[in-house]
């Protein structure tokens, strides 16, 4: 398969040969079912925590005496049938992260990756490199490669220039080849690679 590389401004600038061989039928479905559960897993907190009965401020002594009151019998100010008692098998802090192992993790980007080929909604471009800032030009770059709903842009390295030209931009997001996931490369509409990033990208799947 041979990818179109253009520029900013939207002009062609030759091709580029996907050297990494793409993932034919249903191969690789579980393990990016296996990659995406695992992210999303590992962006939970697992900081809900609750007292129970022995966590709770409060008093031993008994509210009031066991017989004679015509009061239902108590023990406890911290019983948890009444308001400020402790929780009953509440939420304690824990580690919701799933291990998935090194293989895994690449079948399933490499799958994810070959079906965005085969869609169309990867681009490739040379140079992602901004003169300024400003959020104009960027929007400018957006508009010259008819970029419409999400999209996520996949760079070399960390540009400063783009990160603070479209931080104030909705629904596109950055990443480099390094840090690049599953997750993310099904998430947005379109991919927008630059060609150091996206041959980083090959050479990553390129190791068995």
């Amino acid at each position: 398969m041979k990818l179109t590389v253009k520029d900013i401004k939207g002009n062609s600038q030759g091709e580029l040969e996907v050297r990494f061989p793409l993932i034919e039928n249903g191969k690789g479905t579980q393990a990016v079912h296996d990659a995406v559960v695992a992210y999303q897993a590992a962006q939970r907190m697992g900081t809900a925590c609750t007292k129970n009965v022995g966590e709770v401020a409060g008093t031993n002594k008994k509210p009031w005496r066991q017989k004679g009151t015509g009061r239902a019998r108590a023990g406890s100010f911290q019983s948890p049938l009444w308001r400020g008692g402790g929780v009953v098998f509440g939420p304690k802090p824990r580690d919701f992260s799933k291990k998935v192992s090194r293989s895994t993790r690449q079948l399933a980007l490499r799958k994810a990756l070959s079906e965005r080929l085969r869609a169309g909604d990867v681009i490739l471009v040379d140079d992602l490199k901004l003169a300024s800032a400003r959020t104009k030009d960027f929007i400018g770059v957006l508009s010259a490669l008819e970029l419409k709903g999400t999209a996520l842009i996949v760079s070399q390295s960390t540009d400063k220039n783009l990160a603070l030209a479209s931080r104030n931009v909705a629904n596109v997001a950055l990443t480099t080849s390094e840090s690049l996931n599953t997750y993310e490369v099904l998430r947005s509409d379109k991919l927008v690679f630059t060609r150091g990033a996206f041959e980083q990208v090959e050479a990553r799947l390129g190791k068995e």
